[in-house]
């Protein structure tokens, strides 16, 4: 159940009408097209990413553009985000994976990655830009990147923009000369274009020794010259602009903000400091945050930008807008110092509401909680029965629930039980039971409505969840267990541990007749949340479900384990989910096997495999395992026979395969698109078991499916 994601994510920046020329730069960039990766590290206001947006804009590649925050530093976030602007250039790129990473159960990144690898591998040349990748800030995050710059194809070059020094292996690259840099020494203005700024941009008409000082004090740094030429175009000469200016960057650049605030109307202060507390800005969200500004949002936008005041344009169309981050960072400290905490709490409050009336619950969530608005916040993180935490935000769920007072959430026991279920997905297991018995401690004598009986269920699906890791390990007692889990679950470095969950719980094909008290544990908590949870709370039914199928699997319990299999499949049908069910047929073809069925085992296996199609999901090795195996199994006795016979279709498919046709001349021959060839082809080389087209006709033969030769027709 994925959140949306606002598209400005994906908008390459619009080129600015007036900009300096930075050949020398652009040189630079072009030359390094040949490499992995272009890395663009300097503090704010080095005019960044305007050298990027300048320089694809004439350099030949298709480029896809992708800005980070602060809350795409979760691995799953990340790559769904990075899919997504791939998409722009290649709409099919990344469809698979991406189905996988919005599921509640996304599964471990390498087969993901590798996946998203050999789509990548399809696309033509093309430049992915990272923007703003210090916002991250995540180990998982650095650890996916360093990957895919070992493996991406050589015709996609990667472009990096950060204020920070990134934590991948740059040393390499540079001794592998596969790095392109360029650094704030790099990035200052030259005496001429600091000419070409102030006099050919601005149109300061200053004398070359005022423009050699302003040089020097600002040190070429960008954002001060735009300040300062504000600033002189303004009341305050040159002369006495030199006088004030001095000390750090930030020093200067609050003494800039300050003489620029001072000259606009005071309409135009207040809306600027307000809406200094949005990451985006949209016209009807700041008529939003102002309620009753001097003219519309959209109209100030504009003006803004004419006005050239460090607001930049995110789209072509200029909807949307955000302030250049040192301009915003300063206008939020003037923002502390003139408005009192209430106030802007109430801008937080009526910024959450826009987000949640437009759909975007996470910016909503972020915003309620800027606000202090606790009963906000816990509402949208509940989700009407879809909490957020199962939805990728489980890093910002627990940061806003560590922060608050033992009273407050003692007071919400839909937050404890949240609590407790984030605990275990960020892979701290020994700290959920605490905070599912004081949910229960405060929900005594609490009426067992819909919402209070959907809480019981999720409280019993988490400790079933516990009690399936416990299973899952071997030291024996109850604490060690989970210690030992938790300690697994720690070595993996993504923030989201969902993956770990299932690939610690999912039975291996040899796991029979185990009767351990986790086995009951699991059998007694899943059953009771699938008799507390609401029906239509499909995600946290599907998981419960599941838990309860393996564990009636483990024990031997093969009618019990179906019937809960049975019910996964279902919901995840009604989900459009694939994963959860894909693992089930699996857990079906298991059961058929070890009952010796190996028919009907190879059914599931090639159910589960038809299923998954191009998902990443490590459990698929299983499944042609599997079918391999009672492929093995059925032949000393039924060398004739296939698993599952060849439709009419894809015997008339095989047959122009074995005529030397390509998918195109198959397809234009029998009228069908060529990738609904290509799936004739993988369902026949599924049900035939083999890789290859050669393989596929020789296996042919030996089952007498094709026509003979040399019969007259």
């Amino acid at each position: 159940m994925p959140t949306p994601i606002l598209n400005t994510k994906y908008n390459i920046p619009p080129l600015r009408p007036k900009t300096v020329p930075r050949e020398r730069l652009i040189n630079k960039l072009r030359d390094g097209l040949h490499r992995k990766l272009t890395l663009i590290s300097a503090p704010a206001g080095y005019g960044k990413t305007t050298l990027i947006s300048d320089w694809i804009a004439n350099c030949g590649r298709p480029c896809a553009w992708l800005s980070l925050e602060e809350g795409d530093g979760e691995p799953a976030r990340f790559l769904i985000c990075l899919i997504s602007s791939l998409q722009t250039l290649a709409p099919k790129t990344g469809e698979g994976v991406l189905a996988v990473l919005q599921s509640p159960e996304p599964p471990p990144m390498e087969p993901v990655l590798a996946a998203l690898l050999k789509d990548t591998a399809a696309m033509a040349p093309c430049i992915l830009i990272l923007d703003d990748y210090h916002l991250v800030k995540s180990k998982s995050v650095d650890k996916l990147v360093s990957f895919l710059l070992d493996h991406l194809p050589l015709h996609i070059h990667l472009v990096m923009i950060t204020r920070e020094e990134p934590l991948i292996p740059l040393a390499r690259l540079r001794v592998q000369d596969q790095l392109t840099e360029l650094r704030a020494s790099d990035l200052v203005f030259t005496a001429t274009e600091v000419e070409g700024f102030l006099n050919g941009i601005m149109g300061l008409n200053l004398p070359t020794d005022e423009i050699d000082e302003l040089g020097s004090r600002t040190e070429g740094w960008i954002a001060g010259l735009q300040l300062a030429a504000l600033s002189i175009q303004g009341d305050h000469g040159t002369g006495r602009f030199l006088q004030s200016i001095a000390g750090s960057h930030h020093f200067v650049l609050d003494y800039l903000v300050e003489e620029v605030l001072q000259r606009q109307p005071e309409a135009v202060q207040s809306f600027l400091l307000r809406t200094s507390i949005l990451d985006r800005l949209c016209g009807s969200l700041c008529e939003a945050i102002l309620l009753s500004p001097a003219m519309s949002g959209r109209q100030q936008l504009l003006d803004l930008e004419r006005q050239n005041l460090f607001v930049v344009p995110l789209d072509h169309e200029r909807q949307w807008y955000r302030y250049h981050h040192l301009f915003a960072e300063s206008l939020q400290r003037r923002l502390q110092d003139s408005h009192d905490n209430s106030s802007i709490a109430e801008m937080n409050k009526r910024a959450s509401a826009w987000y949640e009336n437009q759909g975007f619950e996470v910016e909503a969530f972020r915003h309620a909680v800027q606000s202090a608005d606790i009963e906000h916040a816990a509402r949208l993180l509940e989700g009407d029965g879809k909490p957020l935490h199962l939805r990728g935000s489980a890093d910002i769920a627990l940061k806003w629930l560590e922060s608050l007072p033992a009273a407050e959430l003692e007071a919400r026991p839909a937050l404890l039980v949240i609590y407790g279920s984030v605990m275990l997905i960020t892979g701290k297991p020994t700290h959920v039971e605490p905070k599912l018995r004081a949910a229960e401690a405060a929900l005594e004598g609490v009426r067992q409505d819909a919402r209070i009986r959907d809480l019981i269920g999720l409280i019993a699906a988490t400790r079933a969840a516990v009690a399936a890791l416990m299973m899952a390990v071997k030291p024996g007692g109850a604490n060690p267990k989970l210690l030992a889990a938790e300690a697994s679950m720690q070595m993996t470095e993504q923030e989201d541990k969902t993956d770990d969950l299932i690939g610690l719980i999912a039975p291996a094909r040899e796991a029979w007749a185990d009767t351990s008290q986790e086995i009951e544990q699991v059998v007694t908590q899943s059953s009771r949340a699938l008799e507390y949870l609401r029906q239509d709370n499909l995600a946290v039914r599907t998981s419960a479900a599941w838990m309860l199928g393996v564990a009636c699997q483990r024990r031997g319990d093969h009618a019990g384990a179906r019937k809960a299999y049975d019910a996964v499949i279902s919901y995840s049908h009604m989900m459009g989910h694939k994963p959860m069910a894909v693992l089930s047929l699996i857990g079906l073809g298991q059961m058929e096997e070890a009952d010796n069925r190996p028919g009907l085992a190879g059914e599931c296996y090639g159910e589960a495999l038809r299923l998954a199609g191009d998902l990443p999901l490590p459990a698929l090795q299983e499944a042609q395992a599997g079918l391999q195996r009672v492929q093995r199994e059925r032949r000393p006795g039924q060398e004739g026979n296939l698993i599952e016979p060849l439709s009419k279709r894809e015997l008339e498919v095989l047959a122009l395969i074995a005529k030397g046709l390509s998918n195109r001349d198959i397809g234009g021959k029998l009228f069908l698109a060529v990738d609904t060839v290509k799936g004739h082809n993988r369902r026949i080389f599924e049900k035939l078991q083999v890789q290859r087209r050669t393989e596929a006709i020789a296996r042919a033969h030996e089952l007498n499916l094709l026509p003979d030769p040399l019969k007259p027709h």
